[in-house]
């Protein structure tokens, strides 16, 4: 079989193998309703999200450096196994805590499956065309959010629940077998291969202990309850451990001596800011068009749509012109995109229309989509092939270690701020409506003093407004709005600023230009390496 097939062949698995593995949290999220009726568990159904995201977090950079040591097609067919295994237990689960331990299999799977895709690209071609297939793989995790909501809603109504982990079964064994055929006649990189296991160790219980404090603080615990101190106490200790390990180890998880090099330690910079604002900023639109704008579930995801599709067009455009532009100035154009949109999104009120909200986050779109391939493209090619895997794996945890970030301290800014309206504004309107005190909405005036914030589950109940006689909603909904509204402004402005310092970090990056040159792992040729050091 010649190179041209091996290579089509391999991209077919590369392929089937990101999507459904990015599909795959989409999908869930869409059937957990039905799980959680058959199964129970409702006040421990963010663990099931959790779960998954701890052990693809933490083993993301584990699975770069293994890679190295071993080789691509081992760690991604050994990745594809354990998100197969993860996804069948899922689907025998018999109660939450089941399914709980089961995504966590599945995780572990999932954080090998996106580096070593993105490792493998960069491998396979030449830095002139790398961009280009870099954006495609981006640009599946956009598809992916536009398919999910759909096909997890088709499966749960017209099967079981259960077949949203079995349907991973057949497209997981066809991925490995394309990738395990199309990667043949790989050669291991390295002789020896000591694994790093105390790295690997202090690594997972650090990460882990951050993880576990940002997803616990404020909601099981108090911030500065004993728990979450200890949490983040324990995380610090054994990062400085892992510090301490690296500097010795003779084949590092993480090598310290990577973040020597400009490329690799702006564009994770970068990465963690774009990451802040991108994944904890986007969790906040669907609120403010549901509960300010009263447009329902489906179409507020059908409203993200045109904003994934720009995101799939300049990511495939942008690895295409990272050659003709540069790295510095593809990042800078892709972070001020950003920035101008999350100020747009900032400047919407009650009366701001669908399309123009559409229209908004195209702009955001845009930006994000030139700066996650870019980012990738720019460490793969500052290093030689022995270090890609661990490189690109360090771009794709330090992303998901700030979307982590992100979603907490914007958690923070949200409750902070409204808060703070609902007591100035809305209280006071509500305490003076005359009988509300001992009429049937007694308990709404109870909670309004007591809870809040858990007013705002009433606009995103459209069943529980129908009930508000027309004189009292006319008083209590417009402030109600107007408070919500004002604290998701608060969440986008606070997301831009972190955009412009990422501006800023992105002057530091060298503007280099690819160049038209052969290379890769099939053909056996030398990749390029940067001159930056």
């Amino acid at each position: 079989m010649d190179q041209n097939s091996r290579r089509n062949i391999l991209l077919i698995g590369l392929i089937l193998g990101m999507f459904f593995s990015a599909l795959d949290q989409t999908v869930v999220g869409t059937a957990m309703p039905r799980i959680i009726g058959e199964l129970g568990g409702l006040d421990i159904l963010s663990w099931v999200t959790t779960a998954y995201m701890l052990s693809s977090t933490t083993f993301v950079p584990i699975a770069g450096k293994l890679a190295d040591i071993y080789g691509r097609r081992i760690m991604y067919v050994s990745g594809l196994g354990l998100f197969m295994l993860g996804s069948a237990l899922c689907g025998t689960s018999e109660n939450m805590t089941q399914l709980i331990i089961y995504r966590g299999l599945q995780g572990i799977g999932g954080g090998i499956l996106m580096p070593m895709a993105m490792t493998i690209v960069g491998d396979v071609f030449p830095p002139d065309k790398r961009g280009k297939w870099q954006g495609v793989m981006g640009a599946l995790f956009g598809l992916s959010s536009i398919v999910g909501p759909s096909l997890g809603g088709w499966i749960v109504d017209h099967t079981s629940w259960r077949w949203v982990f079995y349907i991973n079964l057949p497209v997981g064994i066809l991925a490995a077998i394309t990738v395990f055929i199309g990667l043949s006649g790989e050669k291991r990189l390295k002789a020896e291969a000591p694994i790093d296991f105390a790295g690997a160790l202090t690594m997972i219980i650090a990460v882990a202990s951050l993880l576990l404090g940002l997803s616990l603080g404020g909601k099981e615990y108090p911030w500065n309850s004993w728990q979450i101190i200890g949490l983040f106490a324990t995380s610090l200790v054994f990062l400085l451990i892992f510090f301490r390990v690296e500097k010795t180890a003779r084949e590092p998880i993480l090598s310290l001596d990577l973040f020597k090099n400009r490329i690799f330690t702006v564009a994770n910079l970068v990465g963690f800011l774009m990451g802040f604002g991108m994944f904890g900023a986007i969790m906040f639109l669907p609120l403010f068009m549901q509960g300010v704008l009263g447009i329902s579930a489906t179409n507020s995801g059908n409203t993200m749509i045109p904003m994934m599709f720009a995101m799939v067009f300049t990511s495939i455009l942008g690895g295409q012109l990272v050659s003709k532009v540069g790295f510095r100035n593809l990042l800078i154009t892709g972070m001020a995109l950003m920035t101008l949109g999350f100020y747009l999104l900032s400047t919407m009120t009650v009366d701001t229309t669908r399309l123009v909200v559409t229209l908004y986050i195209i702009v955001l779109g845009l930006g994000m989509g030139l700066v996650m391939p870019t980012l990738t493209i720019a460490v793969q090619y500052a290093f030689p092939l022995e270090q890609r895997g661990v490189a690109t794996s360090a771009t794709q945890f330090f992303r998901s270690i700030g979307g982590t970030f992100g979603v907490t301290i914007f958690g923070v800014v949200l409750n902070h701020r409204s808060i703070e309206l609902l007591k100035k504004d809305f209280l006071p309107v509500v305490q003076k409506i005359p009988g509300l005190a001992t009429g049937p909405f007694a308990n709404f005036l109870e909670k309004a003093k007591t809870d809040p914030q858990g007013l705002f589950n009433t606009l995103l109940r459209p069943e529980v407004l129908e009930k508000i006689p027309p004189q009292l909603k006319e008083i209590i909904v417009p402030p109600l709005k107007h408070a919500l509204a004002e604290s998701i402004h608060y969440v986008f402005w606070v997301a831009m600023f972190i955009i412009v310092f990422g501006i800023f970090l992105s002057f530091f990056m060298e503007n280099i230009k690819v160049e038209k040159q052969p290379g890769g792992i099939i053909s056996k040729e030398k990749p390029v390496e940067s001159g930056a050091k």
